[in-house]
């Protein structure tokens, strides 16, 4: 296998690690949003859903990819992030996410995401590392 077709494999996998963690995002942080409307009695499951799904597709629109500006900058430095960095963000993040939902822990997937990219840079290049 040449240098081009390990790197594309290696960009599969994080994609398809990436869409993993996005689908467990979505299920995660939409449950954590609805879970009090839904307990009170204010709706119920369906409707909950139905508007965690129109409001999540609709926020694009309205806040644009504000977090995501935030988290793709400023939280280390661009040159310590590769693809070991990027992996392990993501599968910290997943494993946080597994471990709070399993024990129904309310937590946010984007601040799992966050600890992740902060402890795989800390891990790769140390705790002085900006």
């Amino acid at each position: 296998m040449d240098v081009t077709q390990a790197a594309l494999w290696v960009v599969i996998l994080l994609v398809v690690i990436a869409l993993l963690f996005d689908f467990m995002n979505g299920f995660h942080d939409a449950a954590n949003s609805i879970a009090t409307v839904v307990s009170t009695g204010v709706l119920r499951p369906t409707q909950a859903v139905l508007f965690a799904a129109f409001f999540n597709f609709v926020a694009i629109f309205i806040f644009h990819l504000s977090v995501a500006a935030t988290v793709g900058k400023g939280i280390v430095e661009s040159g310590v992030v590769d693809t070991h960095v990027v992996f392990g963000a993501l599968v910290g993040a997943i494993t946080w996410n597994v471990i709070t939902w399993w024990y129904g822990i309310p937590s946010s997937s984007s601040h799992a995401l966050i600890g992740g990219i902060v402890g795989a840079v800390i891990a790769k290049a140390g705790a002085g590392a900006p």
